[in-house]
């Protein structure tokens, strides 16, 4: 078996401890990355669902500040966004390049987007359910706990793994660019050196890492879904 795979994955079989080491820095970079993110954008998420005009706290001025920078850091591609605050990367965590400089453009690219996955899926909640709570006395942060966020779990747990998602694409890019993690690895030694079979089992693990995101996202669903 070995020999079959020294003959059809030749370079690949060379790097087994640079394929288990960039898989655990991509693994890193998603991990703290979907932690921060996952708090900030909920929060981001929140807050333009309840300053909205109709939202239950109203400030029409709030919303549409932040309305405006959400949809500004969307439209600002990954690779250029890394270049654009790179300053800032390098006055937080020292270094411009390397997997933990990865993150804090990660976090900056990944909370626009979740945030607006956030406020669409609490836009799910029945609007019955938030009228009932507020004819009971309930404080808006009460029903932002026990309504909102409560009753739209199956929703956000289905934008969180889209997320996520979305995040593993993101950190090969950056990889690519001396983050670290597979997409380095596919680019500096897959492509730069035309050893395709490392750029093929790089690919293939991401995809993998994608497929397992996809089936947590599932089961946590199921079980979030009333029946």
């Amino acid at each position: 078996m070995e020999a079959k795979l020294a003959a059809w994955l030749p370079n690949v079989v060379t790097l087994k401890k640079e394929f288990i080491q960039s898989t655990l820095e991509t693994l890193y970079m998603v991990g703290v990355t979907a932690l921060i993110a996952g708090i900030l954008g909920i929060i981001l998420g929140v807050l333009l669902l309840v300053t909205a005009p109709q939202g239950i706290l109203a400030k029409p001025a709030v919303y549409h500040l932040l309305d405006k920078g959400v949809n500004i850091c969307r439209s600002i591609p990954f690779v250029i966004m890394i270049a654009i605050i790179a300053p800032v990367t390098k006055w937080i965590v020292g270094t411009r390049i390397g997997t933990t400089a990865s993150i804090v453009p990660l976090v900056i690219g990944i909370v626009p987007f979740f945030s607006r996955q956030i406020q669409n899926a609490i836009l799910e909640v029945d609007d019955g359910l938030v009228e009932a709570a507020e004819s009971m006395g309930m404080s808006p942060v009460e029903i932002i706990f026990t309504v909102y966020l409560k009753e739209g779990l199956p929703a956000i747990i289905r934008s969180s793994a889209l997320t996520i998602i979305n995040l593993i694409g993101l950190t090969a890019m950056a990889g690519a660019i001396g983050g670290g993690g597979l997409g380095n690895l596919a680019i500096a030694r897959g492509y730069n050196r035309f050893q395709n079979d490392v750029t093929w089992v790089a690919t293939l693990i991401l995809l993998i890492l994608v497929f397992i995101s996809q089936l947590v996202g599932n089961y946590f669903i199921k079980k979030t879904t009333h029946e």
